[in-house]
């Protein structure tokens, strides 16, 4: 089969296309025919070797999480799956496993013509036949998260919530969700970005800068810097205002140079706050809404981890065969 592929440490400049041997399910697995593939950071980040000995990856590598496709095979001890079910959902490496929660969502990397990945998750789900695969492969990392931020928020009506880094994938799907719970979405924002995000729900559009940002911030979300570099969205924030980030590292009080928020690092591998099911509903009922901001095609796969962040995008980079 053919599969974008990283040989070594490096960045994705350095991505192939290659011909590779098709994966085959073992027990517990399925093995899905990959429709489209969304690019997320851990494409870009394990194999450009930022994470040291930490995180060890096996060569040749095969990157890509978030898919949508067919099933073509199941292991054995398979029973919530057949051939030819439609299914999306997320996939971390398998040198990410230890990480990967209670029931560990893996695969062998969706930048491919086949993947095989775990049954037996909260992370895969059968695809509704309402929701195309493009969306739904977009919608699998960024929609899970976005209704984890917003259910961790307990956002109330009137409350004014600002978004950093409302241009990515979570944040074109989060802003929906707020705009939905009638709050006041205040999104950071390029003045080419700006229609989008108010088509999206965003109230006011201001720029990246901590000096740009308002004053009296009910919430407050992160969903790019570093969780050590926050203090100036901190200090947007009201006494007993909350602040919830999705990047490491954790924050502290000490980190952010306030005592009186609420913090909250929002990371939910396990689905307790909603999985797959529960983000293709929300996406036929209109709630969720994936925005793509460009196609690629697998053999243009090493082209589309590049452009994810040499380029500035909006919304989720999707590969399709």
């Amino acid at each position: 089969m053919k599969a974008v592929v990283a040989t070594a440490y490096g960045p994705p400049e350095q991505y192939t296309v290659a011909e590779v041997p098709v994966p085959r399910p073992g027990p517990g697995q399925i093995q899905v025919r990959i429709a489209a593939a969304a690019i997320n950071p851990a494409d870009v980040r394990l194999p450009s070797g930022e994470f040291g000995d930490t995180v060890r990856l096996e060569f040749p590598h095969i990157p890509g999480n978030d898919f949508a496709g067919t099933v073509t095979e199941v292991g054995g001890d398979v029973t919530t799956y057949r051939v030819g079910d439609e299914v999306f959902g997320l996939a971390v490496p398998r040198a990410l496993r230890a990480m990967a929660g209670k029931r560990p969502s893996v695969g062998t990397g969706t930048l491919a013509e086949y993947a095989v990945v775990e049954a037996d998750t909260p992370l895969v789900a059968h695809r509704p036949a309402e929701l195309p695969a493009e969306d739904a492969a977009a919608l699998a990392t960024a929609g899970l998260t976005a209704r984890a931020i917003a259910t961790t928020a307990h956002i109330q009506p009137g409350e004014h919530v600002l978004v950093v880094g409302a241009t990515g994938g979570v944040g074109t799907a989060l802003i929906p969700l707020l705009a939905a719970a009638k709050t006041h979405v205040t999104a950071t924002a390029t003045d080419a970005d700006a229609d989008v995000l108010r088509e999206l729900g965003a109230a006011e559009i201001i720029g990246y800068q901590p000096a740009d940002y308002p004053a009296g911030i009910d919430v407050a979300v992160n969903v790019v810097l570093p969780g050590d570099r926050l203090t100036g969205l901190a200090a947007t924030l009201r006494p007993g205002g909350r602040l919830l980030t999705v990047t490491p590292p954790v924050p502290t009080p000490e980190l952010i140079g306030r005592d009186d928020v609420e913090m909250h690092f929002v990371l939910d591998m396990d689905g307790d706050l909603g999985g797959m099911r529960e983000v293709g509903d929300a996406a036929v009922r209109g709630e969720l809404r994936a925005t793509i901001g460009h196609r690629y095609r697998l053999d243009r796969g090493p082209q589309a981890c590049a452009d994810f962040i040499r380029v500035h995008t909006t919304g989720k980079l999707v590969v399709t065969r």
